[in-house]
């Protein structure tokens, strides 16, 4: 399984388009507690949150980058931190649909992540009970019309964010 800079390394080599299907309710990332903690105190997000710079990194170089969100609401306080960061991700150019199981069923997703980078590769994302990140893991070229789909069905069926967020 990849992690750290050998996982990061994927968004750096795709070449058109990556996408991701999110499942989880919370996210435990180091690099997000002081941030985390700071919005639940009320302080709000970063300034360059307006306009996320890592999004930028891969939209300026004419890549698309499209996530669909799957969750429950009400919000956990993770999700409503998640969420706020969202907008700024939109400006940097990702495209951010949102499905919310207490507002509708979608059939045929799976219960994890996945990135799917040019259509040619697919990562399932593993997670500890708490959200830490354990790694990605390449899943064989004859799970890639499974994948597929996934992303077919998630991006047929989500709010776009602006929408979901209105509402």
């Amino acid at each position: 399984m990849l992690r750290g800079e050998d996982f990061g390394r994927l968004f750096e080599t795709f070449e058109r388009t990556a996408f991701r299907l999110e499942t989880l309710a919370v996210y435990d990332v180091d690099e997000e507690r002081e941030e985390f903690a700071d919005f639940l105190a009320g302080k709000g997000l970063p300034p360059e949150s307006s306009d996320n710079p890592w999004v930028r990194s891969m939209t300026n170089l004419g890549k698309h980058v499209a996530r669909v969100h799957v969750l429950r609401s009400p919000l956990s306080d993770y999700l409503r931190y998640e969420l706020a960061s969202y907008p700024g991700n939109i400006t940097a150019g990702e495209a951010i649909g949102i499905i919310d199981k207490a507002r509708q069923e979608v059939a045929g997703l799976p219960d994890h992540d996945f990135w799917l980078f040019d259509d040619a590769l697919v990562y399932r994302m593993h997670y500890s009970d708490t959200g830490e990140f354990l790694g990605a893991e390449l899943l064989p070229d004859d799970r890639l019309n499974e994948y597929r789909q996934y992303r077919d069905i998630a991006l047929a069926n989500a709010v776009p964010f602006g929408e979901y967020s209105a509402a």
